[in-house]
């Protein structure tokens, strides 16, 4: 499915969204080409992730007002900051995932937005309450202590499926962003290739309308400020304006 606008995305969204108690979140990228894989998993010959985390923690320690306590809320901060992670970032906005689609509007690649079914892709990972239809763990929940950092180093020979997850909106760009996380384990697949697949739906966006898009965006107030609410943004915004 393609879509050129956003009444075009309005109008699948309408199709493939029709049941308003079911969970559906949301992910732009500006290639339809990639696949659902964390930058960590993407890397040839990467240093272990907690050697990562160790390096980060090292310059970032003096630079940060409250150190945090566990290794997921570590892995927040590296992902906000562009270090590679097992996590991908989803929101819970359609609108916010399409503006991260057509962000570059200097590509000539199409783009794609996702569309995830989270308690569907957990059922993969045996995640389900019986209880509730809807249930979504968090990272402080038991189900998630087998992806923290620490496990992985421990136990390098067991391997599961990614799972979604919710988390603490602790800074204003996961606020802003309405920010909800899939993350991988050691198992190194694509979330569109698990299972039969139905918990992951892709739509284009050709090349030549994302500035129409973009464009619409800027309309209804999507701007790179709003979702990125830094003194970063305010400069980037200036700049545009008078170059």
């Amino acid at each position: 499915m393609e879509i050129n606008s956003i009444q075009e995305l309005l109008e699948n969204l309408k199709d493939l969204h029709d049941d308003p108690k079911k969970t559906v979140w949301y992910r732009g990228q500006s290639s339809n080409d990639w696949k659902l894989t964390p930058y960590y998993l993407r890397l040839a010959n990467a240093q272990s992730e907690s050697t990562l985390l160790k390096r980060f923690k090292q310059s970032a320690a003096m630079l940060i007002d409250t150190s945090p306590n566990e290794s997921f809320d570590w892995l927040f901060l590296m992902q906000h900051y562009g270090v590679p992670t097992r996590l991908l970032d989803w929101s819970e906005s359609p609108l916010v995932a399409l503006y991260f689609a057509v962000e570059n509007i200097e590509s000539t690649e199409d783009g794609a937005l996702w569309l995830l079914y989270p308690t569907e892709l957990n059922k993969n990972a045996r995640i389900n309450n019986k209880d509730e239809d809807d249930y979504i763990p968090s990272f402080e929940d038991e189900e998630l202590e087998s992806y923290s950092v620490e496990s992985l180093k421990a136990n390098p020979r067991i391997q599961l499926l990614p799972v979604a997850t919710i988390a603490t909106r602790n800074n204003t760009r996961i606020q802003a962003q309405l920010g909800v996380f899939t993350i991988h384990h050691l198992e190194n697949i694509p979330i569109e290739e698990i299972g039969d697949s139905t918990h992951a739906v892709k739509l284009t966006i050709p090349a030549g309308s994302k500035e129409v898009i973009r464009n619409q965006l800027t309309l209804l107030g999507y701007s790179k400020f709003q979702l990125f609410p830094e003194l970063s943004s305010i400069g980037d915004i200036i700049k545009e304006g008078i170059l």
